[in-house]
């Protein structure tokens, strides 16, 4: 069955290396230098130049449609024959909203809800940036269901990194 892994920027190499991940999805700031882990091609590593914010600010990245567009059609083209790694920073906020978003997009036929706690019993301190997971909702057309979901979850637990997880896509 696939899976999704999401970890923090220092635990990305023992993470693909733990996980035998075949796929990478680097969410950082738009200067930041993530080394690619050995065993990844470079075209199976998407990196996105986003800040973690949910509002304009001068001097950062705010998350924007064709972030998104690029994010969907590189887990809509991974073959999900091996893992794939999800990180950010910390692990907290931009990569647990991707995890979320490619758990939607890949499973369709699944309920939000069901997906949003699946991802707060993965992660106590997953707090997914909501622009990203607004972004996807309309994209995905969920009509808002995304953002109700992820906000009924509610914020995680205080921490400065989170611990690797993993998020299944199917519940079958």
């Amino acid at each position: 069955m696939p899976t999704l892994h999401v970890c923090p920027l220092s635990r990305l190499t023992e993470t693909v290396t733990a996980t035998r991940a075949s796929h990478v999805v680097s969410l950082m700031g738009a200067g930041a230098s993530v080394e690619r882990p050995a065993g990844i091609a470079a075209e199976r590593h998407l990196f996105i130049g986003v800040s973690d914010i949910v509002e304009p600010l001068e001097g950062y990245v705010l998350p924007a449609a064709e972030h998104i567009e690029r994010l969907l059609a590189f887990v809509q083209a991974w073959g999900r024959e091996s893992p794939l790694v999800v990180h950010c920073w910390a692990g907290i906020s931009r990569s647990t909203a991707a995890a979320y978003i490619a758990a939607c997009a890949l499973s369709p036929e699944r309920d939000e809800a069901g997906i949003a706690l699946a991802l707060r019993a993965a992660s106590p301190s997953a707090t997914p940036n909501p622009r990203l997971v607004a972004l996807a909702d309309d994209l995905l057309g969920r009509r808002g269901r995304m953002v109700d979901a992820i906000r009924s979850i509610g914020r995680g637990a205080e921490a400065m990194e989170g611990t690797p997880f993993m998020l299944q896509l199917s519940c079958r």
